[in-house]
């Protein structure tokens, strides 16, 4: 095996292990700085949820005036300058991927990599906490928690029970019933579970066994000014229906095609814009044999450009059938005050109705209508993208979810003292 050069990346916000002072900014509930040692079983960064989640939160502890370094992958989308502290693993040259999902691989070569350099610097770096994403980030971090003594949080996205089955060469029953086991063993590894919506946390309770006062609901946060930045047009109404992210399969873009299909044939001016890096090879048959070729329009989903397709959209689709977690593109529609289509699998802060239409799973007929309803009625679209707007601006912003990170953290801390 070829090994590059190990990676460390130092910036600016870092303090010394060792130090304890006053804070006196955003985080006002604590006298002491914590040191935050984040395990990262991902790429990282990445314009995705889960290194969203955890660059977010990592940045709002920073600015609170806590110390966070993240422990991550060699791999991770170019950046500007990052407030915390960065370690990579030793780069493993023939592995560039950055697919999500598991893979040989990730658990073979780039895991027991990550649980080496977590255990080593964590040992000698004067943690108080860790904080561990994915299966993997767990698995990574416990030994090196159990030998420094300190509390190991684990972030749990989403339930391996329904995740493993929906990636194409894992399919089946013996999966989910592998899932199932793992959901059931591996969170215990940690002190506490941090759950990003109260579905995954009821399983975890209901199901599993857990204690509901070892699991703790921290929803995401979005980037608030930034999808506020679109500017919506004159009263000229369009008939374009955006999706943002990637083609991978249990994001149901095949039922969105389906219903774009329905659409068309009721509109024939209806557009599909298609916003993403993926490779839309895969749905190029489906896509000829619905006729609807012609009226897809594929572009590099850029966050920086977000915002504007968003707002020059009649209405954003979100077309996953099921989701543990909450899908970050449902977040950015809503801060982007768009009319949301979701089914109902994925749309878990949704009020239909109120500040989006929400249709039974799998349903592509009603997808479709609801996209027409929705195409037909401006006053509606207008009315439901205030409405979801207004909604993350109440709950759903970075600095409370860190802050409730933090609250934990002292919990926990507090518990061993």
């Amino acid at each position: 095996m070829v090994l590059a050069d190990p990676i460390e990346l130092r910036l600016h916000g870092e303090r010394p292990a060792t130090e304890r002072r006053a804070v006196t900014n955003v985080d006002s509930r604590t006298a002491e700085v914590l040191s935050v040692a984040v395990v990262a079983a991902c790429p990282f960064p990445m314009r995705r949820g889960t290194p969203l989640r955890i660059e977010h939160l990592a940045r709002s502890l920073v600015e609170m005036g806590h110390r966070v370094e993240v422990f991550t992958y060699h791999l991770g989308d170019a950046t500007d300058a990052l407030p915390f502290a960065v370690h990579r693993i030793r780069a493993p040259a023939f592995y560039r991927k950055t697919k999500p999902g598991p893979d040989p691989v990730k658990l073979g070569v780039l895991d027991p990599l990550l649980a080496a350099l977590a255990r080593g610097r964590i040992m000698t770096g004067g943690f108080d906490v860790i904080h561990a994403h994915h299966y993997e980030g767990v698995l990574a971090a416990a030994p090196a928690a159990r030998r420094a003594g300190v509390p190991l949080v684990y972030d749990a996205h989403t339930m391996l029970e329904s995740e493993l089955p929906t990636y194409d060469w894992l399919g089946g029953g013996l999966v989910r019933r592998i899932g199932r086991g793992l959901d059931s063993w591996i969170p215990k590894l940690a002190d506490h579970v941090v759950t990003v919506t109260d579905d995954i946390r009821d399983a975890l309770i209901e199901r599993h066994g857990f204690a509901a006062d070892r699991v703790t609901t921290i929803v995401n946060g979005v980037e608030l000014a930034h999808f506020a930045s679109g500017v919506r047009g004159d009263p000229a109404w369009t008939d374009r229906i955006v999706y943002t992210g990637t083609m991978a399969g249990y994001q149901g873009v095949d039922l969105l095609l389906r219903a774009f299909a329905e659409v068309r044939r009721a509109r024939p001016a209806a557009r599909l814009q298609l916003a993403t890096q993926g490779d839309f090879t895969p749905f190029e048959a489906l896509a000829r044999e619905l006729g609807i070729r012609d009226a897809i329009e594929l572009v590099p989903d850029r966050f920086a450009e977000l915002p504007q397709r968003l707002a020059d959209a009649a209405v954003a689709a979100l077309p996953r059938v099921h989701c543990d977690g909450i899908p970050q593109k449902l977040l950015n529609y809503m801060a982007a005050g768009s009319a949301v289509v979701a089914f109902a699998g994925s749309a878990k802060v949704v009020s239909p109705g109120v500040d989006g239409l929400v249709v039974p799973d799998g349903d592509v007929a009603a997808f479709a209508r609801a996209l027409l309803q929705v195409l037909d009625d401006p006053a509606l679209a207008a009315r439901l993208g205030t409405a979801a707007r207004a909604k993350v601006e109440q709950g759903y912003t970075w600095p409370r979810a860190a802050s409730a990170c933090a609250q934990l953290y002292r919990r926990l801390i507090a518990a061993r003292s």
